[in-house]
């Protein structure tokens, strides 16, 4: 139980991590990446509309304080640190002159090479390789700007590579410290939670004693005074207390993983059939409608018995809170690589918000139904554990207000 409670609290803990460092990364290098294109096709603009070459101008013309922050304004070093290219296209897309004087790497052909890939490429920018190019229409024309990106590029990738390795890091040391202290910090909610199932199991074996003895006493009342219905009320509450402890000893052993259920592959159809079956008699002595919808011949690999707990606990609890001469729908069907189990009856109006609380321990949406039904409200918590120990899922909802429906995937 520490165990799982530890996993629990470090996967949520890790997951957050995990969201709020990938949102970190992302944000700092889409604002790296903003940045360098607006740095880049700023450049760009300065020589589209220069004709391929920067304007001269005096330090005193850059204005001051009037940058963006993630702009681009042109200052007296520009010119220098930009290597690029250009390349002059007619108005038929033939190559007539290219500039390689703004950089080393590439000659003259090479530019015509560019120059021609860029053109079947047939977009206004983009990038060729590492060179960000641009087609700039002219009176006569055209001219396509190269820039050297690979700075820029190589910047990055570095900035990337970087942020990942310290998310990584940090992912890794938190977990660490996690795995450390996770016990530390979960162990008053451990404690608590094994003092309450401590109190229950321990409860649960010393009313045992009692219950013997008042069953006992009764007996003897009913041998020396004859039946009466003060004895009939003493056994049915005995009896029904006696299944409450029982239930309540169940649920906390499952609970804790210290029922131990077997697994092997069974005919599910049939043991629906065996157990839902009979409930139909008792459905038709109250005037209910009961309706089965069985696949026969549906396997699944779980604990028999446990599995038939569980039908026959969905089935009682429909029977005993369907409303008179309402319906009751139980059906099972293949779905996926497993079943789907579906019990449906009407019933009293129900709150939709309240649903949820149903497979909460002693909750009753009606306590007055449930003590004439003999009902206490774990039932539900006990058909729940079964369908997790068998890695299922159940859910409930309801439709109109006036009918309840369970559906259980195993």
């Amino acid at each position: 139980m520490i165990k799982k409670l530890q996993r629990k609290f470090i996967i949520i803990t890790m997951s957050s991590l995990f969201l709020v460092m990938l949102l970190i990364v992302l944000s700092i290098n889409g604002i790296n990446l903003y940045q360098m294109y607006q740095n880049i096709d700023g450049t760009m603009d300065i020589l589209s509309e220069n004709k391929g070459q920067f304007p001269m101008f005096d330090k005193k013309d850059i204005p001051k304080g009037d940058e963006p922050r993630y702009g681009f304004h042109i200052n007296p070093e520009t010119p220098f640190k930009t290597r690029y290219f250009v390349a002059t296209i007619s108005e038929k897309g033939v190559v007539q002159d290219t500039d390689t004087g703004h950089i080393r790497a590439i000659s003259s052909t090479d530019a015509q090479t560019y120059a021609k890939s860029a053109l079947k490429k047939n977009r206004k920018s983009g990038f060729i390789g590492i060179y960000r190019y641009q087609l700039v229409k002219q009176s006569s024309g055209s001219m396509i700007i190269f820039i050297d990106c690979r700075e820029q590029l190589d910047n990055a990738k570095a900035l990337l590579l970087i942020s990942l390795g310290v998310a990584i890091a940090t992912l890794l040391l938190v977990f660490l410290l996690v795995s450390i202290f996770s016990k530390k910090a979960i162990k008053p909610i451990i404690e608590s939670t094994e003092k309450q199932k401590q109190f229950i199991t321990d409860a649960g074996h010393e009313i045992k004693t009692p219950i013997a003895i008042i069953s006992a006493n009764a007996d003897v009342l009913e041998l020396t005074g004859g039946k009466n219905e003060w004895i009939t009320s003493i056994r049915n509450q005995t009896t029904r207390l006696d299944k409450l402890v029982k239930n309540m000893l169940m649920l906390s052993k499952m609970e804790e993983g210290n029922i131990k259920l077997v697994f092997s592959p069974f005919d599910i159809s049939k043991t629906f059939m065996d157990i839902a079956g009979p409930f139909e008699i008792m459905a038709e002595t109250q005037n209910k409608n009961f309706l089965l919808n069985i696949q026969p011949g549906l396997k699944i690999n779980g604990d028999e018995s446990s599995i038939g707990q569980l039908i026959s606990t969905l089935a009682d609890n429909a029977i005993k809170y369907s409303k008179e001469e309402g319906t009751i729908k139980i059906s099972l069907t293949p779905y996926k690589k497993g079943v789907k189990l579906e019990v449906y009856n009407t019933t009293e109006p129900i709150d939709p918000a309240n649903l949820d609380k149903l497979f909460d321990r002693f909750y009753r949406s009606d306590s007055s139904r449930s003590r004439e039904t003999g009902g206490y409200g774990i039932g539900l918590s006990i058909a729940k554990s079964i369908v997790e120990a068998h890695h299922g899922k159940i859910t409930v909802k309801s439709d109109d207000g006036n009918s309840i429906r369970f559906t259980i995937v195993l």
